[in-house]
């Protein structure tokens, strides 16, 4: 039986501070379907800068220890940390109304971070193409040494469901460095899911 993954999500954000995007990847292997792939790119361009300057990538191998935990190691890219080989846990719980994924991820060298990212969205039913659509989404980085907050954020989105469409309206609270500067983001949203 062939292995059935979760489709790729594309998400912008078009806001008062500029577009942010999200492009989020989970595969399995046909042939070894406890082997896997999982990767996420963050990036904000500001309206005001040709240059972005807030952007985060990581590509990881996965490997499922039970159905819905998952351990993988890989590289943590941005724009202020640099290229950096990473490890996680990520445990998935999903049903066509709700999901959560909540993984804790280290840095593997020196000065690394450790951080925390929980991700929980509902669609209740409205009929059989319509749902409403709510998404939280939080993360939480931390540099043990020196003992500094490096970075966080909140999403949170609001809208309606069709088909493999969400849209709505969005805000994003980010916190930089560790003097903890704020940008907030405020506007609409759209992402889509491709299978």
């Amino acid at each position: 039986m062939p292995v059935r993954n979760p489709p790729i999500n594309m998400e912008s954000l078009f806001s008062n501070r500029g577009v942010a995007y999200q492009l989020m990847i989970n595969k399995k292997l046909q042939s070894i379907p406890r082997l896997g792939f999982f990767s996420v790119t963050n990036l904000v361009g500001e309206w005001d800068q040709r240059q972005v300057d807030d952007y985060m990538t990581q590509g990881n191998l996965t490997f499922q220890i039970v159905k819905g935990l998952d351990i993988a190691s890989g590289f943590h890219v941005t724009s202020v940390g640099g290229f950096r080989p990473t490890a996680s846990l990520m445990y998935a719980y999903a049903r066509p109304d709700f999901l959560l994924v909540l993984s804790p991820r280290a840095d593997l060298m020196e000065y690394g971070a450790i951080e925390g990212l929980a991700l929980m969205e509902y669609k209740p039913k409205l009929n059989d193409e319509w749902r409403v659509y709510t998404r939280l989404q939080g993360l939480y980085a931390h540099t043990p040494k020196p003992d500094i907050h490096a970075r966080s954020y909140i999403m949170l989105s609001a809208g309606l469901s069709y088909k493999e469409f969400n849209f709505g309206v969005g805000s994003n609270f980010d916190w930089y460095g560790p003097m903890k500067m704020n940008k907030n983001s405020y506007g609409a949203f759209i992402s889509m899911q491709l299978f």
